[in-house]
């Protein structure tokens, strides 16, 4: 509804302030996206299934993504006032349709009290710095989105020989294989450390794609930079599609029970640092020293494919450690079983929890 209300706000604003406090209103209802849906998603949907059903919601998002533009494409040749106003209220309806089908979706335990804290007090309350830290890493890893959408069109145009019209058919590429292999990368990733692998092969994939982009810039034939930039944006796919499936995978399984609404918060923000960050250090730093920046970019991204291990062993004993104080209430009550007739267990609200 928030969305819906914004996009409605955009054809009634006729200044560069207007459209810029819209616009701000616009970008904080989506960096909540992400980890609503996928609160929503871990409360519908058992646990394995969880993963599998982030990546159906990514693919459907993708696929809507590509036929929108496609069904814009007309209307933008247009060029007319009231059909832009068309195209932005036509989205605004939209996202009203999406509330209409949320309200109907049966959430598990909606019913039960909850404990509720302010957001602010939730975020002073956060002093996870392992969890921080995989934040981090994962927002790193999430370059992929700045490289895609900002590094690579300007380094293909500017640093290499590359065919003309082939952008179009990068972004194409990345499209499709996104759309056909998502789910199938994430079913893989559903297997024991299937979640730290998917991040390693991501941080390993994005590797390769950065030195792949650097050698597009060498070869004079056109052919040969068109083709280096075809592994490096199928690279990148392939990033793109581990990084999000080990993200979902870490972020939910690491969280305390608890609080899984407040530490899925906290790591979207990695992604929300990194659409600040990457651009400038993409435009400002990579593609200004040439080569040796994507060089430079490729050991980042090998770091941070390094560290997801480390980390995420790190919070394996925490999990372990608020999973044994959660059996200890239901284990209390068994001496009053024992005690004799008349004597009436109390199962804890913890224990009705489970």
């Amino acid at each position: 509804v928030w969305r819906a209300g914004g996009f409605v706000a955009l054809c009634l604003v006729h200044d560069v302030i207007g459209f810029t406090l819209v616009s701000c209103a616009l970008a904080a209802a989506e960096a909540a996206t992400q980890p609503m849906t996928q609160a929503v998603a871990s409360a519908t949907v058992a646990g394995s299934d969880r993963t599998r059903t982030m990546a159906i919601i990514r693919t459907v998002r993708n696929a809507g993504f590509s036929l929108g533009a496609l069904l814009a494409a007309p209307l933008l040749a247009a060029d007319g006032v009231w059909t832009y106003r068309a195209i932005v209220l036509g989205t605004a309806t939209a996202f009203l349709a999406s509330a209409l089908m949320l309200v109907r979706l049966r959430i598990a335990g909606a019913d039960r009290p909850q404990h509720k804290v302010a957001p602010l007090t939730a975020v002073r309350q956060f002093r996870d710095w392992r969890y921080g830290l995989l934040t981090v890493l994962n927002g790193v890893l999430n370059l992929h989105v700045t490289i895609l959408a900002v590094g690579l069109p300007l380094w293909a145009l500017a640093a290499t020989e590359m065919p003309t019209g082939l952008l179009p058919g990068l972004v194409l590429i990345n499209t499709v294989l996104s759309i056909v292999l998502q789910v199938p990368v994430a079913k893989a990733a559903e297997r024991e450390g299937g979640a730290v692998r998917a991040l390693r092969l991501a941080g390993i994939a994005m590797v390769l794609c950065c030195l792949a982009l650097a050698a597009a810039s060498g070869p004079s034939a056109a052919w040969a930079a068109g083709a280096l930039l075809v592994v490096g944006c199928v690279l990148l796919t392939f990033g793109e599609m581990w990084q999000a499936t080990g993200g979902w995978d870490l972020s939910y399984n690491c969280a305390p029970e608890d609080r899984k609404g407040i530490y899925l918060a906290v790591f979207s923000l990695g992604g929300t640092g990194q659409r600040i960050v990457g651009p400038v250090l993409v435009t400002a730093v990579v593609t200004v020293a040439g080569p040796a920046g994507w060089v430079g970019l490729a050991a980042l991204f090998a770091v941070a494919a390094l560290l997801v291990g480390p980390v995420t062993r790190l919070l394996k004993p925490v999990e372990a450690a608020e999973a044994a104080e959660a059996v200890e209430p239901a284990e209390a009550v068994e001496p009053a079983e024992a005690s004799g007739a008349g004597t009436v267990p109390v199962e804890s609200s913890e224990g009705r929890a489970r």
